[in-house]
């Protein structure tokens, strides 16, 4: 069981309960998954960019990525339906609470000029999204072996019903949001 894992059955969920006023401990909202996703420009034309996105994104999540298709024609980007276009990758259950982990305790902290998380990054119903400009603050990742920095989307789905209740559980996970009246740069 991944360390967070752990963390989350034995305090988080107690903590959460406590704090959001819940009777039962099952309406605690928890993370669902995590969707990791990077668009790859030029993909179509050079397959070799692509390939090392599928490799790169393979050894952060440490599960096989599906490659995403264009879904309509854009005449301005030369881009066809049906043409590969990124890969991206769902994570559930140990992986899901493993990745979260490193991306918390690891990878955040090496993003450059880092001031926490948007807190307004939530859809409305109680998930969050954010992106990262390189994949190089993943320890995982050679620097000396990536030819073209790419940058990712990383979407983490909640059962919450809110906004707050997504912020107040991703809180108590780990994720560093920005304090009130803060701006990141």
């Amino acid at each position: 069981m991944a360390r967070l894992q752990e963390r989350y059955r034995t305090e988080i969920i107690s903590a959460l309960q406590e704090e959001l006023g819940l009777k039962n401990p099952m309406q605690v909202p928890r993370i669902e998954r995590v969707v990791v996703s990077m668009g790859v420009k030029n993909a179509h034309l050079e397959r070799k960019k692509l390939e090392a996105a599928f490799d790169q994104l393979t050894t952060i999540t440490g599960q096989k990525p599906k490659i995403t298709r264009a879904t309509k024609s854009i005449a301005a980007f030369r881009l066809r339906e049906g043409q590969e276009v990124g890969c991206c990758v769902t994570l559930r259950r140990t992986r899901m609470f493993e990745f979260i982990d490193r991306l918390v305790s690891i990878a955040l902290p090496r993003v450059r000029d880092f001031r926490g998380l948007n807190p307004k990054a939530f859809d409305g119903a109680g998930n969050f999204s954010m992106g990262l400009t390189e994949q190089l603050v993943f320890p995982e990742i050679n620097p000396d072996k990536v030819h073209d920095v790419q940058g990712m989307n990383i979407a983490v789905v909640t059962n919450a019903t809110t906004n707050a209740d997504g912020l107040a559980l991703l809180k108590a996970v780990g994720f560093p949001f920005q304090k009130p009246g803060e701006k990141n740069n």
